[in-house]
């Protein structure tokens, strides 16, 4: 007897769904399943397609992004070069910070007395140069009714005014003319005075914080290396720093020198106003390749007012200064400072002071004597060893 094939056994659980139940259970499209509220809009679509108007687009807006971070950065240009500035001086000062705290003193008293220095400095020098600029410009003012009176009785002038009216004339023109611009400049002075002063005390506040938290920066710009390159880049980097301290101090040292000789010769010669004219050789003695000689013709300048043989003894002077300072001075202090041909100094002070003029003058021996030292660390070494 054959077996017959057993009926399949239906579990009572399991039952057969139609297709109109199985579309009702299928979660609606647009609704998270489960109350999943992680896409409320449903699931994203295809990319857009990478068309040349696509491409287009994003170079346009990818341009415009570019002009406006430009004119931002140009708006914002006397406030970074500000800021530059002040950093280049709060390195420049940090080697007679630490030279304080090699004494005993903390960082906080060091910074301090530093600080202090300079703004018995910026007292002096204002000390010096604004009451001799304000007793001439007083000296001037109470000649100007003299200078008219001698006019006045000059019979030449009284002839030539009695055909062409030129006292009239004249005073027309100082009435209507002369007045309001002199009105104008002296306001406009002012603001230029305003503005220094302000632009002054922002360079020394700044230059106090980054001389305060000088440590904090270098560590924190440091975290952005990667740990396997960072005692190499802290050494490089610590290198440069020390460079620029010592251009700095070199630099101060010779002005010093340059405006205490100055002092001595001019005070010497009984040329007036002595300790102005050699605050303004040794301040015009920090820029680079001219500022010597401006402070020398300058100077040269308001002794040839005083009389002709002293403006020739500032001449001869300052042509034997100049010289000494080029081949004897300059090479012994800078020689520990920074490690840079005299022919890069030279082009890189050009090239700086084309850029940002004084400034850039200033700041270009010291980054040229950076950029050479990642030049033969860095770009050397991986030259060789390709």
């Amino acid at each position: 007897m054959s077996a017959e094939a057993e009926p399949a056994v239906v579990e009572p659980d399991a039952r057969q769904t139609s297709p109109q139940e199985a579309a009702a259970d299928e979660p609606a499209a647009g609704r998270p399943e489960n109350g999943d509220e992680t896409q409320p809009y449903g699931l994203p679509g295809k990319p857009l397609a990478r068309g040349p108007f696509l491409f287009g687009l994003v170079g346009g807006l990818g341009v415009l992004t570019a002009i406006a971070i430009a004119q931002m950065v140009m708006q914002s240009l006397s406030t970074i070069i500000l800021v530059v500035v002040a950093m280049f001086l709060a390195v420049g000062l940090d080697p007679a910070v630490v030279a304080l705290q090699r004494r005993g003193l903390a960082r906080r008293a060091a910074i301090s007395i530093v600080f202090a220095g300079v703004i018995v400095a910026f007292a002096l020098f204002g000390l010096a140069v604004v009451p001799p600029v304000s007793q001439q410009l007083t000296e001037f003012v109470n000649a100007v009714p003299g200078y008219i009176t001698e006019l006045s009785n000059n019979e030449t002038l009284r002839q030539l005014d009695a055909e062409y009216q030129i006292l009239t004339q004249v005073r027309t023109f100082v009435t209507s003319t002369l007045g309001p611009s002199l009105a104008s400049g002296i306001m406009g002075a002012g603001l230029v005075v305003l503005n220094g002063v302000f632009t002054t005390v922002t360079l020394l506040v700044l230059m106090l914080y980054f001389l305060g938290s000088l440590h904090t920066i270098k560590d924190y710009l440091l975290k952005l290396v990667p740990a396997s390159r960072r005692p190499r880049t802290r050494s490089m980097a610590e290198q440069i720093l020390t460079g620029i301290g010592g251009y700095v101090a070199g630099n101060v040292l010779i002005s010093v020198i340059a405006g205490v000789l100055t002092w001595i010769f001019l005070s010497i010669a009984d040329v007036q106003y002595a300790l102005a004219l050699a605050l303004i050789v040794a301040l015009t003695d920090l820029i680079p390749l001219v500022g010597a000689t401006i402070g020398a013709v300058l100077v040269t300048g308001v002794a040839l007012l005083q009389s002709l043989p002293a403006g020739i003894a500032c001449a001869v002077f300052f042509v034997v200064y100049q010289q000494v300072e080029n081949y004897v001075v300059y090479p012994r202090v800078m020689k520990h400072s920074v490690d840079v041909t005299p022919a890069v100094t030279v082009i890189a002070a050009l090239f700086g002071g084309a850029l940002l003029g004084i400034v850039g003058a200033l700041l270009a021996i010291p980054v040229a004597a950076a950029i050479s030292l990642v030049i033969r660390e860095i770009v050397f070494p991986h030259q060789d060893q390709a």
